[in-house]
């Protein structure tokens, strides 16, 4: 322990760690070093955007042995660092997450920071409802409050324990006025309430690739992966019964990741526009109902 003076000694030691131990990567980081910064950042209370301003720092002994037990923890446990630590980043804004929610990733936040949906002709600050469905730990309702300034935002998820998680970053984001959650099975909760906008990162990994996660994923809830043998059920209910709960020229964006041509062969009266992001080509559709 005592050979680990700086953070970049730390950085290095973990990664080589990291490496070693095969560590599966992905929620928030996609590599061992992008996932030992974070660790080391957030441990340490240091901000998560850049480790370099902070490499040569000096450790106290107290840090090098919190550091030191997290490392092993997450070798020992295969749990993802976000889950250690209780906290994750989409877009540069901190979430609490625990067990009970997948950690957030989804490509709709980053077309949300990055002004990807501007082709869309949508008059996102127009909007007076939206709706979040399967929000999971609220991540993206709680995003949608921006983009949407002048929407009431309401958000559902069918776990109990999920919704707990979205309370808590609800609250912490300061928008318990704007953001409703509710449970239940996707719409079921809303009666017969329409909204301008839904959004939706549903469950959409195929049963055999579920099965064949790694440690890390497979930490995850299972219900909020799995969307059937090949992915795609809950998606098929959200297109069937999403036009009923949309105002006139509303629309639907929804993340369903590789496969997209089995959706256009099954609803091919549905004009869907796919969108890119920088690390995703076709994997979030938008529809104008």
């Amino acid at each position: 322990m005592h050979n680990l003076i700086t953070i970049r000694d730390m950085l290095r030691y973990a990664v080589t760690r990291f490496t070693k131990a095969g560590l599966a990567h992905g929620h928030g980081a996609t590599n061992a070093i992008d996932e030992a910064a974070f660790l080391i950042l957030e441990a340490l209370k240091l901000p998560v955007d850049d480790i370099n301003p902070w490499a040569e720092a000096r450790l106290t002994e107290i840090e090098r042995s919190e550091l030191l037990t997290l490392i092993e923890q997450r070798i020992a446990t295969r749990k993802p660092a976000a889950y250690l630590l209780k906290r994750t980043y989409m877009q540069g804004i901190p979430f609490y997450v625990d067990e009970r929610v997948i950690i957030p990733r989804s490509y709709i936040g980053e077309m949300f920071a990055k002004g990807l949906l501007a082709d869309l002709d949508f008059d996102f600050e127009g909007a007076r409802s939206v709706l979040d469905l399967c929000t999971g730990s609220g991540c993206l309702a709680i995003l949608a409050a921006s983009q949407f300034p002048a929407a009431e935002v309401h958000a559902t998820d069918i776990s109990k324990d999920a919704l707990e998680v979205a309370a808590i970053n609800v609250k912490e984001h300061g928008l318990e006025g704007r953001i409703h959650l509710h449970r239940g099975d996707l719409f079921e909760p809303l009666g017969k309430k329409k909204f301008d906008f839904i959004i939706s990162n549903p469950p959409y990994v195929a049963r055999a690739e579920v099965e064949a996660f790694p440690p890390e994923y497979a930490a995850e809830p299972q219900l909020a992966h799995l969307g059937g043998e090949d992915g795609f059920d809950l998606v098929r209910r959200i297109l069937k019964d999403a036009p009923r709960h949309l105002n006139k020229g509303g629309g639907l964006l929804c993340e369903v990741g590789t496969g997209g041509e089995i959706l256009e062969a099954e609803f091919p009266d549905l004009d869907f526009f796919w969108l890119d992001a920088e690390e995703a080509v076709g994997e979030v559709f938008f529809l104008r109902f």
